[in-house]
């Protein structure tokens, strides 16, 4: 058996996908349904992933990091066959070939690779930042810190009065600016159809979920284009701007889901969309505010998914959102993630006794703020079986931790966190 395939003892026959499948469809599967990188709030940072894969001695010790605003590494097959894994992006099919990538060293350090078309500048007092080919400062990763921070905020100063110019301005906010796969490749002369042959090549190559991560913020890009606090005080003074914008982006965002569902709304399992919602107290904005602004444009992003496509949808939000789950599940949205259990009534039981039939929740199977980085291994071991044992039963559930995995968390507590899992597989 390679190291890619899928492990799956020999008195279980659903495949990884099915396993997946009826997760989301609140059926109680063959055994849990485990995920780690299939999207980029279910992964591991470069630092915590090449301590992983040192520590499990694998042969294939890069770390690629695909998503470099966030440092995230791409687990390798070898990887993903060892922890027996259950969904994968379908972006993982692009920057494929070693010289997609060039090598790099961490301040801390790690060796590390990082896409061939990323270009830090590196500074004197040890930061990196990017830049536009403009010469624009669109993000800076300070000496020691684990992700970069957005410096460019395009509507700062205001709304404009014509829109039309969205498409470009985006580029300079670092999320897209410095996107990452297969979305870094998205210029390239026939993308969607090598999308969509790729696609299909992974699909049969691997029985496991196939996910695509799409976006199509709203919030988020309200908060990337006039920053977080001018847009919280918008949703108050300045709700008609605030609804010319959303509107603005939610044609975009149609039009990139034409795109992905013609190439291949037929092949994913899986679309994700993000919009972060929730601080640790509570919301970000009071539920009526939800209702009246979000709730309704959220709702026609999922119509649109499900009526030209069998895709599920998936929404990333941070936070505590108990207090807007209701309008959440009403928009039609299948999965919710990460589950920031550590949040305000976000408790594991709580979720899954008063919400765990609509709503399938991928993620919460493990605290990545205090118990993976700072736990003994026992504890690591007992905080999963617990959280397993509150949101797996009937269904609804994949394992995934309650968010990226950062530097600081021992690779002796990953493991440990994984041994707990195959006690449920």
């Amino acid at each position: 058996m390679s190291t890619g395939e899928q492990q799956v003892p020999e008195n279980r026959v659903t495949s990884a996908r099915d396993r997946v499948r009826a997760s989301i469809e609140h059926r109680e599967p063959d055994g849990l349904a485990v995920d780690l990188g299939s999207n980029p709030s279910s992964g591991i940072s470069a630092v915590a992933h090449a301590n992983l894969v040192a520590h499990l001695g694998l042969a294939d010790q890069r770390t690629r990091v695909y998503d470099v605003v966030q440092q995230l590494a791409q687990p390798s097959d070898e990887l993903l066959g060892r922890l027996r894994i259950d969904a994968v992006d379908i972006g993982r099919t692009f920057d494929a070939e070693d010289a997609d990538w060039k090598p790099v060293t961490l301040p801390s350090g790690v060796d590390i690779e990082i896409p061939a078309w990323f270009e830090p500048v590196e500074q004197e007092n040890g930061a990196w930042e990017a830049f536009t080919d403009d010469g624009t400062r669109i993000a800076s990763l300070p000496r020691g810190a684990a992700f970069f921070d957005q410096t460019y905020f395009p509507s700062v100063d205001g709304y404009p009065d014509d829109l039309s110019g969205l498409p470009d301005v985006m580029p300079k906010v670092l999320w897209s600016g410095l996107v990452h796969s297969p979305w870094d490749h998205a210029g390239d002369e026939g993308f969607w159809e090598t999308l969509r042959e790729r696609t299909l090549a992974l699909r049969a190559s691997t029985d496991r979920a196939l996910m695509v991560v799409v976006g199509c913020n709203l919030f988020e890009w309200g908060t990337f284009l006039r920053r977080i606090d001018n847009f919280l005080m918008d949703l108050v003074v300045d709700q008609a701007n605030v609804e010319r914008l959303l509107d603005a982006l939610l044609e975009l965002h149609f039009d990139t889901l034409d795109h992905v569902i013609e190439a291949v709304g037929d092949i994913v399992d899986v679309l994700r969309f993000g919009d972060d919602l929730g601080m640790d107290s509570g919301p970000l904005m009071s539920p009526q505010t939800y209702r009246t602004i979000f709730k309704p444009r959220h709702a026609a992003l999922n119509a649109y998914v499900h009526e030209r496509s069998p895709m599920k949808t998936f929404l990333h939000s941070c936070g505590s959102l108990y207090d807007l789950m209701p309008d959440i599940i009403e928009t039609g949205v299948d999965i919710l993630t990460p589950v920031q259990i550590t949040a305000a009534n976000m408790e594991p039981e709580r979720l899954k006794a008063e919400f765990g039939a609509d709503i399938t929740f991928w993620g919460g199977g493990a605290d990545t703020r205090v118990v993976l980085p700072r736990g003994t291994t026992a504890e690591v071991k007992d905080h999963v079986r617990r959280n397993i044992e509150a949101l797996a039963p009937g269904g609804g559930f994949v394992f995934a931790t309650a968010h990226n995995m950062l530097p600081d968390v021992p690779a002796a507590n990953i493991e440990a966190r994984f041994e707990a899992i195959d006690e449920y597989r």
